[in-house]
Order: C-alpha cells, then structure tokens, then sequence
C-alpha cells in the first residue's frame, strides 16, 4: 500500500502480491511464486526482496531464486525456521502476501569470465539458479555444485542439470552424489585445471570465478579453501540480519576488507576473501533466544488451530 497526492487529495492504493504458485521444493523449503510485475521487470540475478506475510509480521529477506519478466512473476525460496518464515510458508497460492519490496541489492556482477563455477549449499541452492543464465548469456561457460546434508533437502536438480554445462551433486551423508560437500567438488575442479596447466595439456577456458550461495560457515569454508588458488574469484552472497533493507538502519553490517559494509546496498555479494565471517555469525546469533521463543510460541498457537496473524 502507498499514498498518492494529486491536487490536495490522497489516494491509498493497494499492491496486491498474490501467492500464484506454491509447492515444497525439499523437506521445510516451499517454492512461492508471487505476481509482481514491477519486481520482476525491475529484478537482475543477485538481487532480493524484503517480504512480510501479514502486516505485523518480521520483514524476511529473500535471495530472488527466479524471474520471468513475461508473465511479471517472481519466484523465492522459503525455509520455515522462525516464526515469520512459517506463516510465510502456511499461506497458500490465491492469498496475498502484505508486502513485496524490491528488488534490493546490488546485481551480482556478471561478466565474461571465461568458466564460472557456481556453488549453492541448502536453502542457498534456489538463489543460484537465475544466476546461471546471467552467466552463460554473458558468454560463459557454468560448471554448477549443489548440495544439502541428505537428499531430501536437495532442490531444483533437473532445472540445474538443463541449465548447466556440468553439474554435481553433493550429500553429507552420501544418500546421493558424492559423499562430502561442495567443496570437495570445487578443490578437486581447480586441481584439475592446474594439473592440466602445468603439463600443458589443460583445454578449454579456465575457471576463473566461484560464486557460493548458502550457510556462512558454507562460504566460510570456500572462501579458505580459495587462499590455495590465488588467481581464481571467490565471490559470497551475505545474507546478514536486516530491517529496512536501503541501508538506514545499519543492522546489516558486515566487516568486508576491515571496513564496514551494509550487505543490503554494498552487497549481498562480496569478495569472500575479504569477508569477516567469524564476526558475521556471532551477529546473526543475537537475536536467537527471542527468534526461537517467538517461533515456539507460533507452533503452540498452530497446535492449537488458530495458525494466525496473532502477536
């Protein structure tokens, strides 16, 4: 909703995000397609929205996981971990969700690189996807990873193996793919190309990018393993703790290269060398004694039938 004023006299005009699609991607994660033509004709690879399911509920910030400028429609991922991402996930398609703010961001910065390896780890795997047409329209090739802690929880398979030049599969527990994580993968890629380099018998165009989207300790780890490969980018997208998402509040610092960044507007991408992870996941776990006693206290209300718009 919004207020418009034409010759003294204010009009309160309704937006309308209405839920037009709504499956379960992996266990807890729900795929939601929301009518947005503005957002969607607005939107580029990298960017997000900031979302509300009812008028009082937490502002949720959410990676853009597709768009089609066509039909002006925007697709999320949405896990259900708190209380706001529950009633989130609790509508169905035909409801309207109270707000759809966006897109935000900064673009992911998309170029020829020559071999982009893009990485997506959980609920992270969805916001990769848009960005592997950005890539390949930009002339590249994309070799993608995708992997989660069982296969249950892995999403979007057939869509990344379409889109892909490669694609691999990870599981922690080795119920499909390869047993370890994305990593693995991503070390064993760049082995092969220096190996192949220093024999002179290495084809093709180099990697020169790795994109990871997921957990922090997910780009933490990559962005450590990387300090090996000196020559290759390592670029993160932070999902830090938000409010208003225009970089008012400050809430969603980051310490980047020793300087503070707002992940909202600077971001969310970054240079995973230069991110100060250790600081980035000691704040997203301030808040986690109220998020977890509002989430609770959610599911009582739930058990209880009035699954709710309730305080």
């Amino acid at each position: 909703m919004f207020l418009e004023i034409f010759r003294n006299t204010v009009f309160v005009i309704e937006m309308v995000f209405e839920i037009l699609k709504k499956e379960e991607m992996a266990t807890g994660v729900w795929k939601m397609v929301i009518d947005a033509p503005d957002v969607a004709k607005a939107s580029k690879a990298g960017q997000f929205v900031i979302v509300r399911a009812y008028g009082d509920s937490e502002r949720i910030p959410l990676t853009i996981a597709g768009i089609d400028r066509e039909k002006g429609t925007v697709m999320m991922s949405v896990q259900a971990l708190g209380k706001g991402t529950k009633q989130m996930t609790k509508m169905n398609a035909g409801e309207s969700l109270a707000d759809f703010t966006g897109p935000l961001g900064t673009p992911a910065d998309v170029k020829k690189i020559g071999t982009v390896v893009l990485v997506g780890g959980g609920v992270g795997i969805a916001p990769v996807y848009p960005q592997i047409a950005a890539y390949k329209e930009a002339g590249n090739r994309v070799i993608t990873i995708i992997g989660a802690r069982n296969k249950d929880l892995l999403m979007m398979e057939p869509e990344f193996e379409a889109a892909s030049d490669e694609h691999y599969v990870t599981t922690d527990d080795g119920s499909k793919g390869h047993h370890g994580f994305v990593t693995d993968i991503v070390k064993k890629l760049l082995d092969q190309q220096n190996e192949g380099q220093n024999e002179g018998g290495y084809e093709g165009e180099k990697i020169g990018r790795v994109v990871v989207i997921g957990p922090p300790i997910l780009m933490k780890v990559a962005a450590n393993l990387m300090k090996n490969y000196p020559d290759v980018e390592i670029i993160v997208s932070i999902n830090s703790m938000m409010v208003d998402g225009t970089g008012m509040c400050g809430c969603c610092r980051v310490i980047v290269g020793g300087e503070v960044k707002f992940a909202c507007v600077d971001g969310p991408e970054f240079d995973g060398r230069l991110v100060d992870f250790d600081t980035l996941m000691n704040r997203l776990m301030i808040y986690k004694k109220e998020e977890l006693a509002a989430s609770l206290k959610y599911d009582e209300e739930c058990a209880g039938g009035i699954c709710s718009k309730l305080d």
